[in-house]
């Protein structure tokens, strides 16, 4: 039986609210303080209301999310690769999840309400004080990522960590298999040079941020997981090939 949070987390008028309150807080930050350059939103078009699975890497533990939030919610408005005024707050886009660590989203008061916006909630494969180390996700955590998926669209981030070019969890390649969604990659750059780690601070004002949704990918889901796992990496652009590319993707985070 799902839980009160769960159920709250499921019901879209408090999810409404939610995005409202939390829109206002973070739109100065994303589109005043900084300036955020969105490409790729034309994938957007004709995309089903379930089992649209985006994956991305992951900059900050919370403004990462938000920005994607704004974004779908302008989309919805019919706006293509910008934010413009917040209107769009006033009816948000909600049929959305994401799956975030059960630690970090339990951590303090902001947290617990930001899950309110369709967190879902996972235990992480390693956790550093406990020094527990799992081989995948529990099974109710896969069940849970599944159901979110047969109803709305999901945002993962398959390296589990704000870390750049952290390897990818085989997890995301086998609820890929088993699920069969379509996959679009999103490439974010800047959020980790402008906001502290949790993304709720500024660390350097003025920053370009970067959000790039790539074309849906071509997955054979009879491949094997660490083939699908290897394509969506690169697809990112955490693989190992694209660590070399440039100074921007191997610089040292401040």
């Amino acid at each position: 039986m799902a839980s009160v949070g769960e159920r709250l987390r499921n019901f879209h008028p408090v999810r409404k609210i939610v995005y409202f309150f939390v829109g206002l807080f973070s739109y100065p930050g994303l589109a005043i303080v900084n300036k955020l350059k969105v490409s790729g939103t034309e994938h957007f078009e004709n995309l089903p209301k379930q089992k649209v699975l985006f994956v991305s890497n992951h900059q900050t533990y919370f403004a990462d999310v938000i920005t994607f939030l704004h974004i779908f919610c302008a989309v919805k408005w019919g706006k293509r690769n910008r934010l413009g005024v917040p209107y769009y707050l006033l009816n948000p886009f909600t049929r959305v999840n994401y799956v975030a660590a059960e630690a970090t989203m339990k951590g303090s008061l902001i947290s617990r309400l930001f899950l309110l916006a369709g967190g879902i909630t996972v235990k992480r494969t390693w956790n550093k004080e406990s020094k527990e180390v799992r081989k995948g996700l529990d099974p109710s955590d896969t069940r849970k990522i599944h159901r979110a998926l047969e109803k709305n669209w999901v945002i993962t981030f398959p390296q589990g960590t704000t870390k750049p070019f952290a390897p990818g969890r085989r997890g995301t390649a086998l609820l890929i298999k088993q699920v069969k969604p379509i996959v679009i990659p999103v490439v974010i750059n800047g959020f980790w040079r402008a906001f502290n780690k949790k993304g709720l601070k500024f660390k350097k004002k003025g920053t370009l941020l970067s959000v790039t949704f790539k074309a849906p990918l071509e997955i054979d889901f009879e491949a094997s997981t660490d083939i699908i796992l290897t394509q969506i990496m690169d697809s990112i652009e955490q693989s190992k090939d694209y660590m070399m590319k440039g100074k921007h993707h191997w610089i040292t985070k401040e």
